[in-house]
């Protein structure tokens, strides 16, 4: 279901540069947790995830801005890089990521499927952005977010040496 050459990558980087990764997600329902958990030796640089879909979840445990929020969905770059910000606080990791979108074209979308990602390193954003997905809705727009931010995670683990 996964790219496992670009998890194991993932993987060989963070154990090598001995460091640690969280996650925060809400569009990919968890697809991200099980992608990296998924890698071999994963006790050794996954701290653990969390998915939070409502607002108030997101606010208790990962201080997303409620005012903020709730204008937007909770679906913004700001949202996402609460998310990944927060999720390194929460779990005691070096690395984390935040995903936050639509799966599915709706009216609160505006017939759109897309994502906000963030990376933060280090208590800094370093990566955000949007993508936007063609493919079907629900689970084969999850699979390629969840794609999508393993790419964008190994290229900036590829930017910094061991």
């Amino acid at each position: 279901m996964f790219n496992k050459e670009l998890v194991d990558a993932v993987r060989d980087k963070m154990i090598a540069r001995k460091e640690t990764l969280a996650v925060a997600e809400s569009v990919t329902s968890g697809y991200l947790q099980a992608a990296i958990s998924n890698a071999k030796d994963a006790k050794d640089f996954f701290q653990g995830g969390i998915t939070a879909y409502n607002l108030g979840q997101k606010y208790r445990h990962l201080l997303v801005d409620p005012i903020h929020a709730q204008a937007c969905n909770c679906v913004s770059e700001q949202v996402a890089e609460s998310m990944a910000l927060h999720v390194c606080e929460l779990f005691k990791s070096d690395w984390g990521v935040g995903v936050c979108g639509y799966a599915a074209a709706g009216k609160e979308s505006g017939g759109e499927m897309y994502a906000y990602f963030a990376i933060s390193y280090d208590n800094k954003i370093i990566n955000s952005g949007r993508v936007e997905s063609t493919k079907k809705e629900g689970e084969e727009t999850q699979i390629y977010f969840t794609e999508i931010l393993l790419q964008q995670l190994y290229a900036y683990l590829l930017q910094n040496p061991d």
